[in-house]
């Protein structure tokens, strides 16, 4: 398992915690998608995305130029009761313009 402190670190970020919430549906999702969807940056997405594939929240499949993400389907149930728990809580202003 996977470092607590990782887990809720990579969390605990806006556009993150937006990712995840876009792929919890288990669909993959094209990084432009996620770039689209929560304004930011082809870098900054992929900085993001590493964050969460290295807390195992995430994993990735090349696609040509892309890059497709999808909740990782190995996540132990405590870690998907985090990220779950963590979804549940009210949206902030600051988590709604990143949504934007």
């Amino acid at each position: 398992m996977k470092d607590p402190v990782d887990i809720l670190s990579a969390l605990a970020d806006p556009t993150r915690l937006g990712a995840i919430r876009l792929l919890w549906d288990g669909e993959e999702h094209c990084v432009c998608e996620l770039m689209r969807k929560l304004g930011a940056s082809q870098s900054r997405m992929s900085r993001h995305m590493a964050t969460l594939k290295v807390a195992g929240l995430v994993i990735d499949r090349r696609d040509a130029q892309w890059v497709r993400y999808r909740r990782n389907p190995a996540l132990s149930p405590a870690v998907a009761a985090v990220v779950d728990a963590a979804l549940a809580l009210p949206v902030t202003e600051k988590a709604e313009e990143i949504a934007a």
